[in-house]
């Protein structure tokens, strides 16, 4: 075995609910399995609220009590006698009160103890996830389970369950007392509940379908938002602002069209199963009923006030038990969510972590399929000479962006090995792996924090010297004296950076964190030609002395490089030198001829190598110095 999952041992939250148990025991549900840590505590809240629900009956059973014993013919009208029924119905509503305060706010603890265990045990998943799976969902799924769905099992924990609790105890008291009173009306009380029942089951079919995509619209809102308040600058900077909220409004609509549908197909027996337990329809049906009673002599007049009083209490649950099968559902499918979000495989650890010596990258019989079923890449041996640039072309789809993913370790190999220095990739711990690697990509993020964090991100110990000089040979440091609070600005606020700039801030975070060996994935693809010619002189600043691997778009930019790789359909046709390939009159030739024809020469985000040091290197080289002393 060449490695073993980081976390020692199994944890109850993290098992695999599909996943068979000791024995013959079954398997926790995704709810059950989340809720376990605060289960005790819910316990007994529900307790509680059992409580509450039925001392909160017991006053309308001792108002109808003392109704009986006033009413003509009662049985005893003299202070000894209802005194203790005033002292029951007092002391049943503040015990309601009590136990139903308690009740809540021990939920309330628990799913705020829960809410934060989730929540760390997420980041802490997330943070060993393969980087390419997150790049290849987006961070809307992320969004969704962190926020959404654990919001989706506060509202079941601290409001669903106690409220279930309630509603469904409360009448099962109410209804065992009418029936000592007078069983007739006792039954005609229940027809209004069955009949809810019948109708609201009839509205409820399919509703585990229908939730199920209800979390999936949900969801592609979510990343739909993300992506849209992430992309807004850079389409807004080449005037592509209505294209950035295309695919938001879409998903919203979608989500208004299904939204839609659903209610059409339920609305009138959800409506019919909302009438018939409403509590002025079962009011007016005891009434109606218990007056024909009490006019032929079947029951007396006060025996008709404990049915006025509670009958409405009986069927009471069907007028709210939808929306509460839906805060169950929801907070099922969102447990389901978060379930499998924690089960995704993460990155193993290494059980014995190995060191690169030196930054020589060598691949060997490399092969990588996303599904397990279709090869992207296969057999590639490639090697990367320390100091050298290599880079990778090729028509779309042909894996370039899969192959550079592999060396930041974006991904694991399927087979084959990748080694740095002579260590497998898969050997090499997380944080060491990336002090040796960095990666520049067309897609920048930057942290809603301060231009100095951001910048620190790979060198959280670095001075504010060395920020500067960095900034300073990314040609952003004009840029951010010019913020409000300069280095101190925080971004994502009032102050957002072009797609130009926020490159050059991301080229001097990789110039701070000094990997010697560089993914770069055309860095100026969101540039203008102003902030393109600066973001050049910048990379030829970070290129100084590195080992690249660089995914070359555009081939005019990569005629220098010591190596060029030719890859099609996930294999290597080609590779050598740019004129020994045009000689060669193979697919390389091919793809040039076709460019050149097709465009006019220009930039790419490949770093140019000049024969004489420039500015930009001498900052570079100034850095490296400053980093030694």
């Amino acid at each position: 075995m060449k490695s073993q999952p980081s976390e020692p041992g199994p944890d109850p939250v993290s098992r695999d609910p599909a996943a068979p148990s000791a024995g013959t025991e079954s398997p926790p549900r995704p709810l059950s399995a989340l809720a376990e840590p605060v289960r005790g505590r819910l316990a007994v809240a529900v307790g509680l609220q059992t409580v509450a629900a039925l001392a909160g009956v017991m006053p309308f059973i001792a108002v109808s009590q003392i109704a009986g014993r006033l009413t003509p013919g009662g049985s005893s009208a003299d202070g000894d006698a209802l005194w203790p029924l005033v002292v029951l119905a007092c002391a049943a509503g503040l015990l309601a009160l009590v136990c139903g305060t308690a009740a809540g706010a021990l939920a309330h603890v628990a799913d705020n103890d829960l809410q934060l265990t989730l929540r760390r045990r997420l980041a802490r998943h997330i943070g060993r996830l393969p980087l390419g799976r997150l790049t290849d969902r987006g961070t809307g799924e992320v969004k969704q389970a962190v926020q959404d769905d654990v919001s989706a099992l506060h509202t079941l924990f601290a409001h669903t369950l106690l409220d279930v609790v309630a509603v469904v105890t409360a009448p099962v008291l109410a209804l065992a007392y009418l029936f000592t009173v007078d069983w007739r009306l006792a039954l005609v009380g229940v027809v209004p509940l069955l009949l809810g029942v019948f109708l609201f089951s009839r509205a409820m079919a399919g509703a585990a379908a229908q939730m199920t995509e209800f979390g999936a619209a949900l969801g592609r809102i979510s990343g739909a938002a993300v992506e849209f308040a992430a992309g807004i600058a850079v389409f807004k900077s080449f005037g592509r602002g209505r294209k950035a909220h295309e695919r938001f409004v879409d998903a919203t609509e979608g989500f208004a069209d299904f939204f839609s549908r659903w209610v059409r197909t339920t609305l009138v027996s959800s409506t019919a199963a909302v009438l018939v337990v409403a509590p002025a329809m079962v009011l007016l049906l005891l009434s109606v009923v218990g007056a024909v009673f009490v006019t032929q002599d079947w029951m007396t007049g006060a025996a008709l006030v404990p049915f006025l009083l509670l009958g409405p209490a009986v069927a009471a649950p069907m007028g709210v038990v939808g929306p509460r099968i839906q805060q169950i559902r929801a907070g099922q499918a969102a447990a389901e969510r978060i379930t499998e979000l924690l089960h995704t495989p993460t990155l193993p650890e290494p059980a014995t972590p190995a060191l690169p010596d030196g930054h020589h990258v060598s691949m060997r019989g490399v092969s990588f399929s996303y599904d397990g079923q279709t090869d992207v890449l296969s057999d590639i041996d490639l090697d990367l000479e320390p100091g050298t640039v290599t880079a990778l072309v090729g028509p779309s789809g042909s894996g370039k962006s899969t192959l550079a993913s592999l060396l930041p370790r974006f991904h694991d190999v399927t087979a084959g090995t990748v080694t740095l220095g002579g260590a497998d990739l898969r050997d090499i711990p997380a944080t060491e792996l990336y002090r040796r690697v960095g990666f520049v990509l067309q897609d920048v993020r930057l942290l809603r924090a301060s231009v100095t964090d951001n910048i620190r991100l790979g060198r959280p110990d670095a001075t504010d010297e060395e920020v500067e000089r960095c900034a300073r040979a990314a040609r952003i440091h004009d840029r951010v004296k010019a913020l409000p609070d300069g280095y101190a600005t925080e971004l994502g606020t009032a102050v957002t950076l072009s797609g130009g700039e926020a490159q050059r801030l991301s080229i001097a975070r990789a110039l701070l964190a000094d990997a010697p060996v560089l993914v770069l994935d055309e860095a100026t693809a969101y540039a203008d030609p102003h902030s393109e010619a600066l973001i050049q002189d910048a990379l030829s600043a970070l290129a100084a002395g590195r080992t690249l691997l660089v995914i070359a778009h555009r081939l005019s930019t990569i005629r220098s490089a010591d190596r060029i790789v030719v890859l099609e359909d996930g294999r290597v046709t080609e590779q050598g030198r740019h004129d020994d390939l045009l000689a060669a009159q193979g697919r390389y030739a091919t793809l040039w001829q076709a460019q050149l024809t097709a465009q006019p020469d220009r930039t790419d985000g490949v770093p140019r190598r000049l024969p004489a040091p420039t500015a930009a290197d001498r900052a570079a080289d100034e850095i490296r110095e400053g980093s030694a002393r």
